[in-house]
Parts: structure tokens; sequence; C-alpha cells
């Protein structure tokens, strides 16, 4: 394990505020460079459509892939996102549905990361895929 990733967990065991609480967002896995998280649908993450809203798997994507450039750092750096791109390919239905969502980081530099993520339904089906770019703030 790297440092990032031993202070990840630390932070999402405390999961007593934030997103990952607020949306019931839970961590299925993660490793150096990749990281799952899963979440229920439920009838209060509705667009006006009837469907999931497009920011709780936005929210998921950025989560995921973020988390996935954190867990690659060394002890004493952090990140930020700076761009994230989503593309929705199918609507979900809000009646418990069980979304998963990867976050693979691509590449890791001193002091810019990629990363790649992808939604898929309990089904298996993709839902929404995404890339991002961090900004790497080294250790002070």
């Amino acid at each position: 394990m790297t440092a990032g990733s031993d202070q990840l967990r630390v932070l999402l065991e405390q999961r007593t505020t934030g997103i990952a609480s607020l949306i019931d967002m839970a961590l299925e896995t993660f490793e150096p460079g990749r990281v799952v998280f899963t979440l229920e649908t439920r009838p209060d993450f509705g667009n006006p459509l009837g469907t999931l809203h497009g920011g709780i798997c936005s929210t998921l994507l950025d989560s995921a892939m973020g988390c996935a450039v954190h867990t690659a750092l060394p002890e004493g750096a952090s990140y930020t996102t700076l761009e994230l791109k989503v593309n929705f390919v199918r609507p979900v239905r809000l009646d418990g549905v069980k979304l998963r969502c990867e976050g693979t980081t691509i590449h890791l530099g001193g002091r810019v990361a990629t990363t790649e993520g992808r939604v898929t339904d309990d089904q298996g089906r993709l839902v929404a895929h995404g890339t991002s770019t961090c900004m790497v703030f080294s250790p002070a």
C-alpha cells in the first residue's frame, strides 16, 4: 500500500460527513491506482424526467477517479480535480439499482494525473464513463 492508500482508508472508514455519507456511496475496493465505489439509486436522486440525475453519476466518477489518484500518491502529497468529462450512455431507474463505479489512474506525473472511470448498473451494462485531469501537489 502507498501512503495515499493508507490515508484514504482512514478517511473512508470515518465516513460520517461529506459526499459519501450524503448519497450513501460505499467503498467496495481500492488498491494503488484503482478504486471502486457503489451506491443504490433512490427516488430523491431523480431528474425531472424520472430517471437518475446526471450529477449522481458525475459525483461517482469524480470520486472514484480522484480517489484512484489519491491511492497512488506518496506521503504528504495531495490532488484536486482540474477537469471532468462525463459521457452518459443510458438512463437509470430510481428503484434501488446498484451502480458500480470503477476509477483507474492512467498517468501519475509530478504535477498532473489523468484518470478514467466507468459506471455500470446491476446487470453490468455501461451507464456512463468519463475521464479526469487532476493537479498533484507535492509534499510540503
